[in-house]
């Protein structure tokens, strides 16, 4: 298929056929990431600007090694080391620097909507890496790679999303994207981890309290982290008992499938949200999630600078 968006700005909106030619593109160059070398020219004379406005460490990094793996030059861009510390809008920054020819721009930003206003305002491609508590759709998309490579297929498959369902993009895009492929999806936290909109945005997507309960059918576990930096004062009652109601624990994992597949976006608390003996163990497809972002990364830069693969 030709590839028709001119950004990446979520998963809400994108067909089933879009989603897996995405990932069918990062099958192609999973296999390059294994090669002695691992590098192709395909970008080679293209520019991308990484703007991270908030902390990461493995997104971040995964844009920055998945373009330089695609032979394109990166540029990295960092909010306390720009002029937006002077004062600077978003708009003039990226304006400014997209005067020196910038193909692409990858751009994370604490406030919803950041990507898309930026995509709206300048010629080069955007790709949403997080904006706020709305999307991250790589995030998705390199769930669903490791997934695939783990089950085969999402058909009847049932994904259980544990946590701060409130303040994570990791879990909307998931949700967007694993329906989207067909599976059923339960979120599952405390109630006032849940926003009160929720059941009316997401209508076939069920709810659940008791972890205990949800996880007995389920196929793939995601745990999410507790973003203590986004919280207001008095949604649960302790850390203490939010691990007891809420961590993947190794006894907890008994009660589960024998072949569930665990996953865990990072950075993670552990012992809060998943113990290590879970976070390593068998069912972990944890360190494949994080393999997987770079390909898919590759995957999402490479159509989205024109890159066209016959499938």
């Amino acid at each position: 298929m030709t590839w028709t968006h001119k950004n990446l700005l979520g998963l809400e909106g994108l067909s089933r056929e879009e989603i897996t030619f995405i990932l069918d593109t990062a099958e192609r160059f999973h296999e390059v990431l294994d090669r002695p070398i691992p590098l192709v020219p395909a970008l080679r004379g293209k520019t991308i600007l990484n703007m991270f406005y908030e902390a990461s460490t493995r997104t971040a990094t995964s844009f920055a090694m998945a373009a330089k793996r695609l032979s394109a030059d990166v540029v990295g861009f960092s909010k306390a080391a720009s002029s937006v510390s002077k004062g600077e809008t978003l708009l003039d920054t990226v304006r400014t620097i997209e005067s020196m020819r910038v193909d692409g721009v990858v751009i994370r930003h604490s406030c919803p909507g950041a990507a898309r206003f930026i995509a709206q305002r300048i010629d080069a491609f955007v790709v949403n890496a997080g904006d706020g508590a709305h999307e991250h759709p790589t995030q998705g998309l390199l769930d669903l790679f490791a997934v695939r490579k783990r089950l085969g297929s999402f058909e009847d498959r049932h994904l259980v999303i544990v946590g701060d369902i409130t303040h994570s993009r990791v879990a909307h895009s998931a949700i967007y994207g694993f329906s989207t492929l067909g599976a059923e999806i339960t979120v599952c936290g405390p109630a006032t981890l849940i926003p009160p909109h929720f059941k009316k945005a997401f209508p076939d997507v069920e709810t659940e309290t008791d972890f205990d309960k949800a996880l007995v059918d389920a196929d793939m576990i995601m745990m999410l982290r507790l973003q203590l930096e986004r919280q207001g004062k008095g949604l649960f009652p302790s850390i203490r008992e939010y691990r007891k109601l809420y961590c993947l624990t190794a006894e907890r994992m008994k009660k589960a499938k024998p072949d569930v597949v665990a996953m865990h976006p990072g950075p993670i608390n552990r012992g809060i949200e998943i113990e290590p003996a879970v976070a390593d163990g068998p069912n972990s497809v944890v360190l494949a999630q994080v393999r997987a972002g770079v390909a898919v990364r590759m995957a999402v830069l490479y159509i989205l600078a024109g890159g066209e693969l016959e499938h």
